[in-house]
C-alpha cells in the first residue's frame, strides 16, 4: 500500500475523522431535529479539551474542532458571531492543553465548567456588543445574559457529558489497545 494512502486510512485518520463527524453529526440532528438533543447539547467545546489535552500534534487539536464546526456551519448556514464562537472553541483547546499530564475526572470537569461558563459569557457579550437587539447599558448587558441563561445548562451539561464519553471511551480504548495511544493521536 502507497504511504500516501497508509497515511489517510491510519488509526489517527480514521479517529480524527470519527471525531469530526460525531460532532458535525450532532449539530446537524440538533439543527434539523428540533427536540431530539437540545440546543447547544453538541461535544464540540469537549472535543477542544480532548484535542488539547491528547493530541501530540497542536495543530491538529485546533482543526479537529474547528473542521467540525465549519463542516457542520456550511449545512446549517454562517452567522455573524462565527468568528467569536471559533474563538470560544479555540479557547476549549487551550484549556485542554493545561489539561496534559493531569487528566484527572476532576480537573477534565473544572475545565468542561470553565469552557462552558466561557462560551456562555463571551459569546453572549458579544451579541450585546455587536448588535442592537439590547440597550448597550449595563442593564441591557445583563438583560442579553439573562435572556442567554436557558442555552447555559445544555452547553453545560452537554461538555460534561461529551468530555467524560470522549475522555473516558479514550481511555477505555487504550486499555484494551495501548498501542492506539500512540498510534491514534500522535503525529
Amino acid at each position: 500500500m502507497p504511504a500516501a494512502v497508509a497515511r489517510l486510512i491510519s488509526p489517527r485518520a480514521l479517529t480524527l475523522s470519527a471525531l469530526i463527524a460525531l460532532a458535525v453529526a450532532t449539530r446537524l440532528v440538533i439543527f434539523f431535529f428540533p427536540g431530539v438533543i437540545p440546543y447547544n447539547f453538541t461535544p464540540v467545546e469537549a472535543l477542544g479539551l480532548f484535542g488539547g489535552a491528547w493530541f501530540a500534534d497542536k495543530r491538529s487539536a485546533f482543526i479537529v474542532p474547528l473542521a467540525a464546526m465549519a463542516a457542520s456551519d456550511l449545512i446549517i448556514g454562517l452567522y455573524p458571531l462565527l468568528p467569536l464562537v471559533y474563538a470560544c472553541i479555540a479557547g476549549s483547546v487551550l484549556l485542554g492543553f493545561g489539561l496534559r499530564g493531569k487528566r484527572s475526572a476532576s480537573s477534565i470537569a473544572v475545565a468542561a465548567v470553565v469552557s462552558s461558563t466561557g462560551f456562555y459569557l463571551i459569546t453572549n457579550f458579544g451579541v450585546w456588543a455587536s448588535t442592537h437587539m439590547y440597550p448597550h447599558s449595563l442593564a441591557g448587558l445583563l438583560a442579553c445574559y439573562v435572556a442567554g441563561l436557558p442555552f447555559y445548562p445544555a452547553t453545560l451539561a452537554g461538555t460534561l457529558l461529551w468530555s467524560a464519553i470522549l475522555f473516558g471511551g479514550y481511555a477505555l480504548l487504550t486499555r484494551r489497545w495501548p498501542t492506539l495511544a500512540a498510534a491514534a493521536l500522535t503525529r
